[in-house]
């Protein structure tokens, strides 16, 4: 299970959530959170902690602090330190409102940090869950170049040498934006998948390798229209050698196949590479074929039932040959 460490989060949005520390800021390294969910105690705060989401942030706003001011002393602290032992990674104030002393005392008995915000509470959840929701997307890396083909994420895969990077460099100077090369960063989010770049430094990030000249930063040859920090991936382009291939490739487009990556089925394409074979121009006619696909218009279908149909009557097609004197 993914998690972000505490003490991450509060390095990270501190200064966008104007997050401060009440208590606890020598357990922030200790705590883990694992799901980008929100708990707000306001159920258990009233009695009923037979549901309780022990692994989620809590979150107390102006509805919590308002109904505890209800209680009697007694009843609010019993609540309080039962709602605490059931345990959260961290209890976080919003709307800057002034924290009861039992949630303090508990949280430092429990190594239980406590943060707040001057933010509203709904604005606050939405950011948090969003930022969260990023962090601890699954996430996996492969092998492979990603370009932005029309609009379209195209992901080349194949075995090194077969020119994933080359074909790249070549879409960029028709006009197409790189994404990342070698090693690429996929997230899914919901059921997209989201890649990017794998280097920690933006420095390092739209450099390609091309054999036999080197290191090539596309950013400051192309400019930064050519260019873009991430692309959903839509299609898989898969460069294999002719010989080892040995006709498992679709010949007529019309069996959709399709590779899984973090549980996500992507179109698969291969394309099998042979002497003159303009992969540039093949990998345009793939992302402009998806963009008919998406409204509707499959053009090898088409063609297949037109052609079963001619074959099936018997037609003779109608040509003028005597209209053509060249």
């Amino acid at each position: 299970m993914k998690s972000i460490n505490l003490k991450t989060l509060y390095e990270e949005k501190k200064d966008e959530l104007s997050l401060e520390i009440i208590t606890g800021k020598e357990h922030l390294e200790t705590r883990e959170i694992t799901s980008y969910d929100i708990f707000r105690p306001g159920l258990a705060l009233a009695g009923y902690t037979g549901y309780f989401l022990k692994d989620r942030i809590m979150i107390i706003g102006k509805t919590e602090t308002f109904y505890l001011k209800t209680l009697k002393r007694e009843i609010k602290n019993r609540r309080i330190a039962t709602v605490m032992r059931l345990g959260t990674p961290v209890v976080i104030v919003t709307k800057k409102l002034a924290i009861d002393k039992k949630f303090i005392e508990e949280a430092k008995r429990r190594k239980i940090p406590i943060l707040r915000t001057p933010n509203s509470t709904t604005p606050f959840i939405h950011n948090l869950t969003a930022y969260l929701d990023f962090k601890l997307a699954p996430t996996e890396f492969l092998q492979g170049t990603l370009v932005d083909i029309y609009g379209v994420g195209v992901l080349f895969m194949g075995k090194p040498g077969t020119g994933k990077s080359e074909c790249a460099l070549d879409l960029v100077e028709r006009g197409h934006r790189f994404v990342a090369d070698d090693l690429i960063t996929i997230i899914r989010r919901g059921d997209i998948l989201i890649g990017a770049g794998a280097e920690k430094s933006d420095r390092l990030k739209h450099h390609i390798e091309i054999r036999g000249v080197g290191i090539v930063d596309i950013y400051r040859i192309f400019g930064v229209k050519s260019v873009r920090l991430q692309k959903r991936i839509e299609i898989i382009i898969e460069l294999g050698l002719w010989d080892e291939v040995k006709g498992n490739f679709d010949r007529l487009g019309i069996e959709k196949k399709k590779k899984e990556i973090l549980g996500v089925a992507v179109p698969h394409i291969l394309i099998p590479l042979s002497p003159g074979k303009n992969i540039s121009v093949i990998a345009e006619v793939i992302a402009m074929n998806y963009l008919l696909d998406l409204r509707g218009v499959r053009p090898a279908e088409e063609y297949d039932r037109e052609l079963k149909r001619i074959l099936s009557e018997r037609e003779i097609p109608n040509v003028h040959f005597d209209e053509d004197i060249e």
